[in-house]
């Protein structure tokens, strides 16, 4: 039986620390910079980058960190009583056809998964439904809209 490998360590081919390019990255995110106010910024602190880089970085890192940051908020949200969902649908135009746009937002107004599906059916509620549960676990209150496919929670 051959051994699970690990995830690859998205730093390696990069010869700045985790650390730096975390900060870069979040100093780009977190506040109204520029790319070359970053640059600047870090040049104060002594570390010498180009604008080119902190867009590279934040291009190729900025997707790792933010849903990192969406495991740990969910994580944290599911200890607490009050997390509730708000579930409904809608009737969407994707690519020239219309299709059924399901959603799982949650009280703060994250959405946490959605779902596509040609029909409006039991079927399709129900397998958005074990979707969101199995991915978030179970809300604390789940609301849904008038639909009368969408389960009561």
């Amino acid at each position: 039986m051959p051994r699970p490998r690990k995830p690859a360590n998205p730093f390696r081919y990069f010869h700045s620390s985790p650390e730096v390019i975390r900060l870069v990255v979040m100093m780009y995110v977190r506040f109204p910079l520029s790319l070359r106010n970053v640059e600047d910024l870090l040049f104060e602190r002594g570390i010498d980058l180009c604008h080119e880089t902190v867009r590279l970085w934040w291009n190729r890192f900025g997707p790792v960190f933010a849903a990192d940051i969406r495991r740990q908020r969910v994580s944290r949200m599911r200890g607490l009583r009050h997390w509730r969902w708000h579930l409904d649908e809608m009737y969407v135009k994707l690519n020239g056809e219309m299709v059924y746009l399901w959603r799982a937002v949650d009280h703060e107004g994250e959405i946490l998964e959605s779902f596509i599906t040609r029909k409006r059916d039991k079927s399709a509620a129900l397998a958005f439904m074990k979707k969101a549960l199995k991915r978030h676990g179970q809300p604390g209150h789940c609301q849904t809209c008038v639909a009368g496919a969408l389960p009561r929670c």
